[in-house]
């Protein structure tokens, strides 16, 4: 074995001495005091020295865990906490709607839990008005509008529908529709004219015969227009 390694070896074996040493006559985390052989002689604040032990104080069980209304008291290692009552709860002894001391105004006590009450399926109408719809909330519940219903001044109106332009008497109509109305309407006129021509009077017999033959023209040029459109469109 050489020299150096010598040196090593001796090295680590009082690293590991020291190690067991600071293990022997270490003092517990709790302890403030110890005696030679470990043993606990005075405790960090939180804790109680037993049997040269210390000893979680569960400060819970005595007049140190003190917490504001609605909250409970957890112990923790030396100490403890003070943590919020479930919602259900008006004031608890503990997690959970089961430790309740009594049930939160919107729940009720259902076995050993308290449990959320639906004002919506009481049978006393939560919601008064006709057009309301009641919702079901974690304590508590809504007033929804109906569809097509608004909240206003407090209660629900009907939807004002955008006013849209009135249309003219003539606005909708289809082309082929006006093609109609102008026959019938040069038709009438026709009839007219015809009645007057047969008191014999020259002038509405001249006009009569001028509109006929008008007419006559119109209905062969639209007769001539067609067939050339559907011969063309035969080829």
């Amino acid at each position: 074995m050489g020299v150096g390694t010598f040196h090593r070896s001796s090295l680590q074996a009082a690293w590991l001495c020291c190690l067991l040493a600071a293990q022997v006559h270490s003092c517990p985390d709790a302890c403030t005091k110890c005696s030679q052989n470990n043993q606990c002689e005075e405790c960090r604040a939180g804790w109680m020295l037993h049997n040269n032990t210390c000893v979680d104080v569960d400060e819970c069980d005595t007049e140190l865990g003190v917490c504001p209304a609605n909250s409970y008291c957890f112990n923790t290692d030396g100490s403890f906490q003070c943590r919020d009552c479930d919602s259900a709860c008006a004031g608890c002894m503990g997690s959970g709607p089961a430790r309740c001391r009594k049930c939160a105004s919107g729940y009720t006590l259902t076995g050993s839990k308290c449990l959320d009450i639906d004002e919506c399926s009481d049978r006393v109408l939560a919601c008064h008005g006709l057009d309301e719809i009641c919702t079901n909330t974690e304590g508590s519940f809504r007033c929804d509008c109906a569809e097509g219903f608004i909240h206003k001044d407090g209660v629900c109106v009907k939807k004002q529908q955008p006013s849209s332009p009135e249309k003219g008497l003539f606005e909708d109509i289809q082309d082929d529709e006006v093609e109609v109305l102008q026959q019938m309407l040069f038709g009438v006129v026709l009839c007219a004219l015809a009645t007057l021509a047969a008191k014999g009077d020259l002038v509405y017999t001249s006009v009569f015969m001028g509109a006929v033959a008008a007419m006559a023209g119109y209905w062969l040029s639209d007769r001539g227009d067609r067939l050339l459109d559907s011969f063309l469109k035969g080829k």
